[in-house]
């Protein structure tokens, strides 16, 4: 989710019960477009986290701190001159912008009372700190932007201070139902990109939200939408305004299995309740939020390396079994030189010397046939030379098919790591595939086993269905293999895709009746935890783990059955919990 008006009202409305009144203690630059700030009130110190950065606005209450720079910089120390021991009077966001000004009001070199204003705008990569006086003229600010940067507003010391219109959006705490209409259903666009662009602080996750709540397609054109539609849209969009008005505010994180998909400050009827996460604090959220977020993009990170082996070595493995499915082809012919070589034993009394064929019937299929011969042999010289030709590709033959079903699996157990690297969760999971490619010997073994020792070991995943029976999930091959032969009893149901790499799923049924909606849910997590994934319904195999069986030298997480049953699932997994 953008970092939209709403979070920001949000953030307005904790910091004004959190701040207003405080005094500030301590002001430090830690980055170069960051500031955190100590405030000291009557029910102790709140520290607040400003953040300019372009990638990654930020304006929150924090519990961490960061190390100050040896030497201050310029704008530190002019805030420090300013507003070191300012009172803070309100925190306010103009319309709903994505706008924070805190007005202070602090003490000059004179003594007399003065205000100033500290503004952060989180706008992306137009992201700043502005710190302007009573009469909005800018002091300075955190970057600064010349003309020649932005033709459309200046940032420097001493222009005024002003929001650029530039979208020339509808206020939505002041719309009434005719600016509502006269700027949402006009536009010859989609209903939710007709609300996001017409109303300042909505993102597009926030208008698919309104329409969702009003219960009308977010993809149908805003031009289209009857009168009564339309009525309903905007007392729906009143609700919601009420909402942020009155401080009604429902902090959320919603997950996709186990990876944080979205956040939002209203209540949401977009996700099920069973994938919410709820926050009394916004702050709070957008720090689990964004440490989740930023986890999970460093083990991608890390994980490239592994990835780029994988790959490399699946593509090498697809392209020699190219080669050996031609090759393959090539000895069907081979049936051919035996029938030439048997014929000429039979036959080569009627060669003559320095004949270059044979015309003679196939005594198998009763067709007359014309068989090649070198002049400078006999006949029974060219069918040596035939039987020759038949051996070798007999070899060839037995030799490729070999080949060919051990690179089929090469290619299966490859596929079968990539999708494992995609489940990966944490530094342990990479730690145990990188252990897995050592083994298997894709990775030099010092290169897996370094700081091995310091990992803690990962474990499968583990939920717990809607009727209370433990489900797990192996996140990678070795994971899958203890899962189905060192936890599961032989009564337990074991699911898995069919035919497509994926996780081995276990329901523990510690020997009760098993109800139809455990057999789904487990089918579910199946289906998401494999490369299907993404596919709205995938084929899943299911069978008492009593007849899995693993073949003599299997590779990791392959296994055979011969009895099973199947069913189609979703990969949708909102309905569970884990552990």
């Amino acid at each position: 989710m953008a970092f939209d008006g709403f979070a920001v009202a949000n953030i307005r409305h904790e910091l004004a019960e959190n701040i207003e009144g405080y005094y500030i203690s301590k002001i430090i630059q830690p980055e170069s477009d960051e500031l955190i700030i100590t405030f000291k009130g009557p029910e102790g110190n709140r520290r607040l986290l400003l953040s300019a950065n372009p990638s990654l606005p930020l304006a929150h209450l924090t519990d961490s701190n960061k190390q100050a720079p040896m030497t201050a910089p310029n704008f530190c120390m002019l805030l420090r001159k300013h507003l070191g021991g300012g009172r803070v009077l309100a925190v306010r966001q103009p319309s709903l912008e994505r706008i924070l000004e805190f007005q202070i009001e602090h003490r000059d070199e004179l003594g007399d009372l003065c205000r100033k204003s500290l503004i952060i705008e989180l706008m992306g990569k137009h992201s700043n700190i502005i710190f302007t006086d009573d009469k909005g003229m800018i002091i300075d600010s955190i970057k600064r932007v010349p003309a020649h940067v932005s033709s459309v507003r200046e940032v420097l010391p001493g222009k005024p201070y002003f929001i650029p219109q530039t979208m020339d959006k509808l206020d939505p705490l002041s719309a009434d139902e005719s600016s509502f209409a006269a700027s949402v259903f006009a536009k010859p666009s989609e209903l939710s990109k007709a609300i996001y662009t017409s109303l300042t602080g909505f993102s597009p996750s926030m208008a698919e939200e309104l329409c969702s709540r009003a219960g009308l397609d977010g993809r149908s054109d805003a031009r289209e939408c009857s009168e009564n539609e339309k009525l309903h849209l905007f007392h729906v969009f009143e609700r919601m305004m009420d909402e942020v008005k009155n401080g009604e505010f429902t902090p959320s994180i919603f997950y996709r299995g186990n990876v944080p998909e979205d956040f939002s400050a209203l209540a949401s009827e977009r996700y099920p309740e069973s994938s919410a996460k709820h926050y009394s604090s916004i702050s709070q959220l957008l720090e689990d939020y964004y440490t989740e977020k930023e986890t999970i993009s460093r083990i991608r990170q890390h994980s490239s390396d592994l990835r780029r082996i994988v790959s490399t070595a699946l593509e090498r493995n697809v392209k020699k079994l190219g080669l050996l499915e031609k090759q393959y082809k090539d000895t069907e012919k081979k049936d051919k030189y035996r029938i030439r070589g048997e014929l000429l034993n039979t036959y080569g009394y009627e060669c003559a010397p320095g004949d270059t064929e044979l015309k003679t019937i196939n005594y198998y299929t009763g067709e007359p046939v014309t068989i090649p011969l070198d002049p400078k042999l006999s006949a029974s010289e060219n069918a040596k030379k035939y039987f020759e030709k038949y051996n070798k590709l007999k070899r060839t033959e037995a030799a490729c098919k070999e080949l060919i079903e051990e690179t089929t699996a090469d290619i299966s157990y490859l596929e079968s790591i990539q999708t494992s690297l995609e489940l990966t969760g944490d530094e342990s999971d990479l730690m145990q595939i990188k252990q897995e490619l050592s083994d298997a010997g894709y990775i030099k073994k010092h290169a897996a086993s370094k700081k091995g020792g310091q990992q803690r070991k990962a474990q499968p995943l583990h939920f717990v269905s809607s009727d209370g029976f433990d489900i797990y999930v192996g996140k990678n091959n070795y994971q899958n293999d203890m899962l189905t032969f060192d936890m599961a009893s032989g009564n337990d149901w074991w699911f898995h895709s069919k035919q497509i790499p994926g996780s081995h799923v276990i329901l523990k049924t510690n020997g009760k009746e098993v109800p139809d909606r455990a057999f789904e849910e487990a089918a579910s997590l199946a289906a998401y935890y494999s490369k299907a994934r993404n596919s709205d319904k995938v084929d899943i195999d299911y069978t008492l783990k009593k007849n899995i069986k693993k073949p003599n030298k299997a590779k990791p997480g392959f296994v055979i059955y011969y009895t099973n049953y199947s069913m189609v699932a979703r990969p949708c997994i909102d309905s569970l919990t884990m552990l």
